[in-house]
């Protein structure tokens, strides 16, 4: 099913449910209006009449207009999340046409000195972040962007990864409704880091010894002295002295009663919002392993989150009884009740509080994860990868870039068998060698986080990759272009000879420095690859490259991409094709440009 036959039909769904209530809230409002009036009308005309009537009257109109009231706001919530859902599916039908500017870019996650988020433009406008972000919390977009920049490397991990993603792909009601409620009850950015300050403060009362004393030591008194009153065994006053005390004392809880009631209040609102989100997880009966037991690990001794939520809502209701000040007074003085609910609270913050981070993270796995499915749904072509155990390997048939519209986008095939093993890509300028590696390293990586590739197939082993398609130079470092490359080429041969395992893609080796010195360093470095036991990718103008081939005639193959001149016009197929590129175009566009050479 194509992807925009359902958003379509559920987009004008809304926009004419969107319409009756707008119409309801109108109707609505114009009755509250005529109750209104009609109340104040009854209580200037039926003001002397006899009592009954002028009740009847009030009642007659102020009640039903009390409930019109509360029916309006439910109606207005009605249009937030219908307005929201019309939101939703406008973005996603912009999405399959090319355009991802409603979503977040990830521009804060921009990191040049990463190892290859940077090269293939993983995050900022029109990036294959902002393509896949359809999160709607701080905590997902934080977890979409960590498995962005820190790829999985195990078989097992990746193809658990597919199952979920798979999972959630099918559940495009789910998906929407999560996404749905999470822009409705937005929270904040800083959410994680406040949450996270507020879980790791200390506990101020709970533990402390007087603290255990008074709660149980003063409604015990308050008890004797007033069994004794009422028995005669000793008199009154002396159960209204220790009354008296308490209600006394207890002013010097006021202001931490208050900021416990602020802090939790604020707390709680914010994790009522998540707790939804959670609440959505928990009913779905997930097929996915990996999602039945992130749901499972919810549950505190079988509790779940918001029942667990719903224990610090009663515990703040009843706090806010301080608030009547008969109340405080006569509660005060029995119970010493402020302290009482004060330990009340922290002892839930000591037996939840070090779960909620945990639920914060599964709440971003979620969304993450729903970002996931939501591509995967919306490319119903793309198919997952195979992943093989056995180093190394990257087979590719038609594979293309994800963000290049389907009409324009011209697929090629990729072939490393074995470990060690490098492509050598030769060619033209703009015959398209630099969107070649990044098609290569962005359907790499999604594989390796356990998305589907735009490739017809694939199977690869996964290895850490690692990049230098556009390594810039530092003025605030003081860091040459040049030695902004080395640093680079020397942290790839650092980690190779760390033992690890590396994927690498490399565009136009040694681009700082002279040719003589250029294809001389380029030779050295490659031969250390293969040393090394290396897997990539090396696009280059430097034709003599080629050659390597002779040296290791069973780990390196030549491809390249040509451009072509018929009736003296430049031609680009973008066709991957064997061997060492022919034509070069330099001089041709600057003939075409007007560019008089030295030689003419």
């Amino acid at each position: 099913m194509n992807p925009s036959d359902r958003y379509t039909p559920l987009l004008a769904e809304a926009e004419q449910r969107l319409r009756h209530i707008k119409q309801r809230i109108w109707r609505v409002s114009m009755l509250r209006v005529l109750l209104f009036m009609a109340g104040i009308t009854a209580l200037i005309y039926f003001f002397h009449a006899a009592g009954w009537v002028l009740t009847l009257s009030l009642c007659c109109t102020f009640i039903p207009f009390f409930a019109l009231v509360k029916l309006h706001n439910r109606l207005f919530q009605e249009k937030t999340w219908t307005e929201t859902e019309i939101r939703i599916y406008q973005e996603e039908l912009k999405a399959l046409q090319g355009d991802y500017s409603a979503f977040d870019g990830g521009k804060n996650y921009i990191d040049p000195s990463h190892e290859y988020s940077y090269d293939l433009d993983l995050f900022g406008d029109r990036s294959l972040f902002q393509a896949v972000n359809r999160t709607c919390t701080c905590f997902g977009k934080k977890r979409l962007a960590t498995w962005f920049q820190q790829h999985l490397t195990d078989k097992k991990a990746i193809e658990s990864r597919q199952q979920s993603v798979t999972d959630l792909s099918k559940r495009p009601e789910f998906r929407e409704r999560f996404r749905t409620t999470g822009l409705v009850y937005q929270g904040n950015e800083k959410d994680d880091e406040i949450l996270r300050q507020w879980c790791d403060a200390p506990i101020s009362y709970l533990h402390r010894t007087w603290v255990k004393m008074a709660i149980w030591g003063i409604p015990s008194l308050n008890a004797l002295t007033l069994l004794g009153g009422l028995t005669g065994l000793c008199s009154f006053q002396w159960f209204g002295l220790t009354f008296m005390a308490c209600v006394i004392i207890s002013f010097g809880f006021i202001k931490r009663a208050t900021q416990i009631q602020e802090t939790y209040g604020n707390q709680l609102k914010t994790l009522k919002g998540y707790a939804r989100l959670l609440a959505q997880a928990e009913a779905e009966a997930w097929e996915a392993p990996d999602l039945q037991a992130l749901t499972r690990s919810l549950y505190i001794n079988g509790k779940a989150p918001t029942d667990a939520l719903e224990e610090l809502s009663k515990e703040l209701d009843r706090l806010d009884l301080r608030n009547n000040q008969f109340l405080y007074v006569i509660l005060e003085g029995l119970l010493f009740f402020q302290l009482q609910e004060i330990v009340r609270i922290e002892r839930w913050k000591d037996r939840y509080g070090s779960y909620i981070m945990g639920w914060m993270e599964a709440i971003g796995t979620y969304d993450a994860l729903c970002s996931l499915g939501t591509f995967a749904y919306n490319h119903p072509k793309y198919t997952y990868p195979g992943i093989t155990g056995t180093p190394f390997c990257f087979e590719a048939r038609r594979m293309g870039h994800p963000l290049m519209p389907e009409t324009q986008c011209v697929k090629n095939d990729a072939h490393i068998p074995a470990r060690p093993f490098f492509l050598i890509i030769t060619g033209a300028n703009m015959a398209g060698k630099s969107t070649y590696l990044r098609t290569i390293g962005v359907n790499y990586l999604l594989a390796c986080i356990g998305a589907p590739v735009c490739c017809d197939s694939l199977t690869l082993y996964p290895s850490q990759l690692i990049t230098s398609l556009r390594t810039s130079d530092s003025l605030s470092d003081n860091e040459s272009y040049f030695f902004a490359e080395l640093k680079r080429l020397k942290h790839i041969i650092d980690l190779l000879n760390e033992g690890k395992e590396l994927f690498i893609i490399l565009d136009e080796i040694l681009k700082g420095t002279n040719s003589m010195d250029k294809q001389k360093g380029s030779f050295d470095l490659i031969r250390q690859f293969m040393q090394l036991k290396a897997n990539g990718i090396i696009a280059t103008h430097d034709l003599l490259l080629g050659k390597l081939i002779e040296q290791f005639p069973d780990e390196i193959r030549n491809y390249c991409f040509e451009a072509d001149i018929t009736d003296n016009e430049l031609t680009f197929s973008y066709r991957l094709r064997e061997g060492v590129a022919q034509n070069m175009n330099a001089c041709f566009l600057m003939k075409k440009m007007g560019i008089v050479l030295q030689d003419e």
